[in-house]
């Protein structure tokens, strides 16, 4: 009797934690995107509002600083901010463009991007990011790290 119980202990425990094996199969459906690209009077706009923004940020002009910036971020770009952004970027040297590409923001829109680094600087390290609207106004910008 004790020989049952303890097989049929073992049948049910092993059917207890017995787990169902499902065939999965992998297909490589996935799509290859072409790298997108931006035409080069786009990038010229951008860069062109670029300068603007940075020749007016360095000489405080906040008129022309809210015309350049995108309504959607016009409301939380405070003076903090602007400081900020006015620290990151070296006005005395020369920002020239060294990638161009899109930003994807958290919502899943792409927007253009273009990243800068300092005319002349044999180091292709990218100093600053700017991210615009299609229209050619700033969505933001992101100065990279100072090395200390």
């Amino acid at each position: 009797m004790k020989k049952l119980f303890l097989g049929l202990a073992i049948i049910g425990g092993q059917l207890v934690f017995a787990q169902k094996v499902v065939g999965l199969e992998v297909e490589n459906n996935q799509k290859k995107e072409q790298p997108a690209t931006i035409s080069k009077e786009k990038v010229s706009l951008y860069n062109d509002n670029f300068l603007k923004f940075m020749g007016a940020l360095q000489a405080s002009d906040h008129k022309t600083i809210d015309d350049l910036l995108s309504d959607k971020v016009k409301e939380i770009v405070t003076d903090d901010i602007l400081k900020k952004v006015k620290e990151g970027i070296d006005p005395n040297k020369k920002l020239e463009v060294s990638k161009v590409g899109y930003y994807v923001t958290m919502d899943g829109a792409n927007h253009p991007n273009i990243k800068y680094k300092y005319a002349g600087d044999s180091s292709s390290k990218e100093v600053v990011s700017a991210v615009f609207e299609e229209d050619g106004k700033i969505l933001g910008i992101m100065p990279g790290k100072k090395d200390k």
